[in-house]
């Protein structure tokens, strides 16, 4: 089934963020190349699942070694092409090969392990699992090699093929992937890159070639990806979406403790990391209000001191640019929204005199949080509210329509255990930001943050369905 009879075809062009009349890659996306691609994922699909588990296992391994062996070339090729520091984007490469060897532990396969009961009758029952067939990996682009990885490789490992649309702001690091995949020895059609804007991504996420869409980006988008689906019930779709995350810092994270130091540097790490565009930065410290006023000056001094430009500068600094000019522009007028609103400006973030789309972080103060005001900001830009209770702190982190992960500041145990059964978050984590995860965990988020389907560990559960079965062998 055609998503599309039109021919209709796209101009992509991406620029390095820092320099941006450095064209990093240019070409023309069509309707076309994405019907080929189905077609070859669905001809593909038969032979990659009935093929012995072990095939695709060493097609995976091959391609840990590969991305391994040229990590740095990904590496190098993220920070030109997204802006994010060169330290973050190796760290970042290094990570995939790290995916596929976690998948393949036997603690993940065990979430889709066939398995057999006793049932009524003297029958036995089995369960199986099915992949589910061709599946569209819709990829961000401030993680433009990891997190699509982190739905592949699953996807691949139990017999799904895979049509990769990478960000129309990072093309050419998914070009990179898609000929790596090749270097890795896959099979025709078992992977393969689409590239594309809104037209075609419209059409891959409602193409009726297509059995599950695995997303990770804006709950805009991700709307958007819903409402394609509603009229096919069986279709996996995962979503992986932004956030409004909240800090609490508890009145026991007290001036002149260990605890205090540790909450203001894990804010401001987690503020302004990857420049504010991760989907897990905080967005909002909630603080009580008897240490409200000493923490909040220092988020602003810590904050004034970050070092930001070209992410393959030296000495290296901590911020890059934002991926681009209308990514900055929004961001300034996130503030004055906040202004126009009687927000105080604590740090006011600002366009410096330099080629490309930098900006300097952020600061503001806020009376209290709720819903009416609630949005993400995805750049470097908190804001602090004081509260008198810990539960008006928990009030505020939930005042939120987004739900993907919260931190807590406390030596507390029954203040921490208060906040683990009370936070809406799919991810909660004590003593440390909400910027960085586990990938041996679940990763996934509630409300306009996820639907349910998390990532990390648990994404082997998007790629496949059980299928039981009742056996009678007397027969």
């Amino acid at each position: 089934m055609s998503a599309s009879n039109a021919t209709s075809a796209e101009t992509i062009e991406s620029r390095n963020p820092a320099r941006p009349q450095d064209v990093v890659w240019r070409g023309d996306a069509t309707i076309e190349a994405l019907e080929s691609a189905v077609s070859k994922a669905r001809t593909a699909q038969r032979a990659w699942s009935r093929a012995p588990e072990s095939e695709r296992v060493a097609a995976l391994e091959r391609w840990r070694d590969v991305t391994t062996a040229r990590a740095d070339e990904i590496a190098r090729l993220i920070t030109r092409e997204m802006g994010k520091t060169i330290e973050e984007s190796r760290a970042e490469a290094k990570l995939l090969g790290e995916k596929v060897s976690i998948t393949l532990e036997a603690s993940t396969r065990a979430r889709v392990s066939s398995f057999t009961v006793s049932a009524a009758g003297g029958r036995r029952g089995e369960c199986v699992f099915r992949p589910f067939g061709v599946m569209a990996v819709v990829g961000p682009f401030n993680f433009p090699a990891h997190l699509p990885n982190g739905h592949w490789v699953p996807a691949l490992l139990l017999g799904n093929t895979v049509i990769f649309k990478p960000s129309d702001r990072t093309p050419a690091v998914g070009e990179l992937l898609g000929r790596l995949a090749r270097d890795a020895g896959f099979p025709d059609g078992v992977f393969q890159v689409v590239q594309g804007g809104p037209i075609v991504s419209s059409s891959l996420v409602s193409h009726g070639g297509i059995d599950g869409v695995l997303f990770t980006g804006s709950w805009p988008v991700g709307r958007r990806i819903l409402e394609a689906n509603l009229d096919r019930p069986g279709r996996i779709v995962a979503l992986e979406m932004g956030g409004s995350n909240a800090a609490i810092v508890a009145e026991d994270a007290a001036p002149g403790t260990p605890l205090f130091k540790r909450a203001v540097e894990e804010c401001v790490r987690s503020s302004f990391t990857t420049t504010g565009q991760r989907c897990t930065c905080t967005r909002r410290i909630v603080v009580h209000r008897r240490i409200a006023a000493p923490f909040t000056q220092a988020i602003v001094e810590r904050a004034k001191g970050l070092l930001f430009g070209p992410g393959d500068a030296e000495p290296a600094p901590f911020m890059g640019p934002l991926v681009s000019r209308a990514a900055r522009e929004s961001v300034l007028r996130f503030v004055d929204e906040r202004r126009r609103k009687r927000a105080r400006v604590l740090l006011e973030p600002k366009a410096p005199d330099l080629d490309g789309w930098f900006i300097s972080p952020g600061v503001i103060e806020v009376d209290r949080f709720d819903r009416e005001s609630d949005e993400e900001c995805f750049g470097p830009v908190v804001q602090v509210a004081a509260a008198d209770s810990l539960d008006e702190m928990i009030d505020q982190a939930n005042a939120t329509d987004f739900g993907l992960v919260a931190s807590v500041f406390t030596a507390d145990d029954s203040a921490w255990e208060q906040c683990r059964s009370r936070v809406r978050v799919g991810c909660i984590n004590r003593n440390c930001g909400t910027a960085g995860a586990s990938s041996r965990l679940p990763f996934g988020g509630l409300g306009r943050s996820g639907n349910l389907r998390p990532a990390g560990t648990f994404s082997v559960d998007s790629c496949a369905f059980p299928q039981a079965s009742l056996i009678d062998d007397a027969g």
